[in-house]
């Protein structure tokens, strides 16, 4: 069969940052975020007894299976095939209406379209949970592009137990994430090596030691839809996360003067009364959040920044789903 999916990015609220399982991506930590109603992945995969390759084309180009965005690609299928016991190579082609590479999350959002595409189309019926597991091994963040709206993604010493869950659904807080693009290239650094990298760093355990009640902090303030607590909770948690990566060996710097200026901006329209916070993902892009109410003050202030190249607005999202457009 041939099966087109659609999944949203998400923006980590909590963030994972590093592996207790590599090769199966098992977070070190829980992690909590919301999905992006705007910052989708659209994949259609099909498997083909004649083919006898596998075939990748990502954003309209064919990549050699040797390159590594192909061969992960290659290596989430060969999960699929294995647990639907078949061998057929399949052809898949994805596209993302946003950046990819530039630390909006376009791995969460494109492996959590790509395996539920590939496990439609191997026949396979998985549950939500089936599902959330088998995208963590491609990326740990696409587990949490599964279900819909706040998402939590829990972790376990075995990896069939590390899956994400709703906390929330996507209408339950109309909450806004205003995304100051202030580079659209691919970063230099993927999340996969800064993973890695992150067990180097001499501040990691005072991390883990302070992520469980800033967790809770967060959770609760989704529910009671809190947001200067939420705010106060992301904001900390950003700015530690970067530190990590600052500070590990060798260090990772995603950090850029646009970024800075933006968050800066953000601290003055809040001192000023403007309910905003600012949050990051593993890239030089600056995520405002705020209700539905500001959104459109935030959003015409942001692009008032030098810096700001351009602005996606984003409500909560919903899950991973089946789409009616087939890429080929």
């Amino acid at each position: 069969m041939k099966t087109t999916a659609v999944s949203c990015s998400n923006i980590a609220f909590i963030k994972y940052w590093g592996n207790r399982d590599n090769l199966r991506r098992v977070p070190l930590n829980d992690s909590l975020s919301m999905n992006l109603d705007h910052a989708t992945t659209t994949t259609t995969v099909a498997f083909d007894a004649k083919l006898e390759n596998d075939r990748v084309i990502i954003g309209g180009a064919e990549l050699e299976n040797a390159a590594p965005a192909a061969a992960r690609v290659i290596a989430q299928l060969d999960r699929v095939r294995a647990l639907a016991k078949i061998e057929t190579k399949a052809r898949v082609a994805s596209k993302n209406n946003f950046p990819t590479g530039a630390g909006i999350a376009s791995s969460a959002s494109g492996f959590a379209a790509l395996t539920f595409a590939a496990a439609r189309a191997a026949g396979l019926e998985l549950s939500e949970l089936e599902l959330s597991v088998l995208a963590r091994q491609g990326s740990g963040s696409a587990a949490r592009s599964i279900p819909p709206g706040f998402v939590e993604l829990l972790t376990s010493w075995e990896s069939n137990r590390s899956h994400a869950r709703s906390v929330a659904p996507p209408e339950h807080w109309d909450l806004r994430d205003v995304i100051a693009i202030v580079s659209a290239a691919e970063k230099m650094v993927g999340s996969t090596e800064g993973h890695h990298a992150a067990q180097t760093s001499p501040f990691l355990p005072e991390r883990l030691n302070a992520l469980p009640p800033r967790f809770h902090r967060v959770r609760r303030a989704i529910l009671a839809k809190d947001l200067p607590a939420l705010g106060s909770a992301i904001e900390e948690e950003a700015i530690e996360l970067h530190s990590i990566a600052m500070t590990s060996r060798p260090p990772i710097f995603y950090w850029a003067p646009g970024m800075v200026r933006v968050i800066q901006a953000a601290l003055k329209w809040r001192a000023e009364g403007l309910a905003v916070y600012f949050t990051l993902d593993a890239g030089p892009n600056v995520h405002l959040i705020c209700e539905a109410k500001d959104v459109e003050q935030v959003e015409k202030l942001t692009r008032t920044i030098s810096d700001v190249k351009d602005v996606l607005v984003n409500a909560p999202g919903g899950a991973a789903k089946l789409g009616t457009t087939h890429l080929f």
